[in-house]
Order: C-alpha cells, then sequence, then structure tokens
C-alpha cells in the first residue's frame, strides 16, 4: 500500500509563505537539495493541490531558461520525467505526465494508495494538506524549517484542526541552517 509523504518548507514563524503569498525564502543548500532530490525519487508519483501546481506547472518545465541555481537545473528533469496527480474540482486536465483527481477525497486517496508503486510525494501547499491532514490521510510528514521569520501568511496546518498525535521518526540539520522534522502518524 503506498503512503502519503507530505514535504513542506516552512519559516521559523510556520508559514509556507510570506504575507504576499511570497515563496522566495527557502534555502535550498546542496545538501538540503540532494535530500530533496533522493526523497522526489525514492517516490513514485508526485502530489498537488491545484494552486500549488499551478505554481510547479509555471515553473518546471522550462526551470533551466529561467534559472541558473543548482537545485533547480538538477530538479527540472526529475520534475519533467516523475508521474503527477492535482487534486481539484475545477481543473480537468494537465500537462506533464499528470492527471486531473476530483470528486470524493477519502475515495480517491483510497484509490491512489491502493494503486502499485511507491509512494506520493506531497509538495507544500496549505488548503489540501489541512484537508487530508483532517481525514488523516498523511501518513508522514517531512517539515523543512528555514532561518527565516515571515511575519504572517499561509500555513500548513488549518487553524482549529483537531490534535493529531505524531512520532518523531528523524530530525536531521541541513547546510548548517535548514532543520527537518520527519514525523509519522502515531
Amino acid at each position: 500500500m503506498r503512503e502519503i509523504v507530505h514535504m513542506v518548507h516552512t519559516s521559523l514563524d510556520g508559514c509556507v509563505e510570506g504575507p504576499d503569498g511570497e515563496f522566495d525564502w527557502p534555502a535550498m543548500g546542496p545538501e538540503l537539495s540532494a535530500y530533496s532530490r533522493e526523497l522526489s525519487t525514492r517516490c513514485g508519483e508526485f502530489a498537488y493541490g491545484r494552486k500549488v501546481w499551478d505554481m510547479m506547472s509555471a515553473y518546471w518545465p522550462d526551470a533551466e531558461s529561467i534559472s541558473d541555481d543548482p537545485h533547480d537545473l538538477a530538479f527540472a528533469p526529475v520534475w519533467r520525467r516523475t508521474p503527477k496527480v492535482v487534486f481539484s474540482r475545477t481543473l480537468e486536465k494537465a500537462d506533464w505526465n499528470t492527471r486531473v483527481v476530483g470528486g470524493d477525497l477519502n475515495e480517491a486517496v483510497a484509490s491512489l494508495k491502493a494503486e502499485p508503486g511507491d509512494d506520493l510525494l506531497l509538495m507544500g501547499g496549505a488548503e489540501l494538506a489541512a484537508e487530508l491532514t483532517a481525514r488523516g490521510l498523511i501518513d508522514e510528514y517531512q517539515v523543512f524549517v528555514h532561518p527565516v521569520v515571515l511575519g504572517g501568511g499561509k500555513r500548513p496546518f488549518a487553524e482549529g484542526a483537531a490534535r493529531l498525535g505524531l512520532t518523531l521518526a528523524q530530525s536531521r540539520v541541513f547546510d548548517d541552517q535548514v532543520v527537518l522534522l520527519r514525523y509519522r502518524r502515531a
């Protein structure tokens, strides 16, 4: 049975984006970049909500012509070749080896988890992650805490969500600045 692994970058004050939607702050040093690629290749499919999909699909197909950052140059081909799934009620189709899943979220996730293959890697976002968390559908959380305080913005877990017990599976520091907190559902 496949699992859903939620990988999310947060600021020290727990935000996934700044007050004006900015996402220019994650520090992707060489160690974190290598770990990110390792995690990406360990998982068989990337998963996104609609908003993160729009951001990712606008950047990664042409990343080499936009950026000279070593992380971006190494990850772009991985992104293009990896199958992807987008959870959306409004999107009808998507390019880049991507399927769109709508309808009942519990049924969709159960079907995806029952498929053969490696785990699903849910990247970033807030709304889909919060909804999946509320329904107990995420198996593992990999939270990367970056050395920045954004002073407000979107958070990866919904306010007022029910308490969720987790078990620490790993903690690690990358590039002497980013802390990974890896948790599994208790």
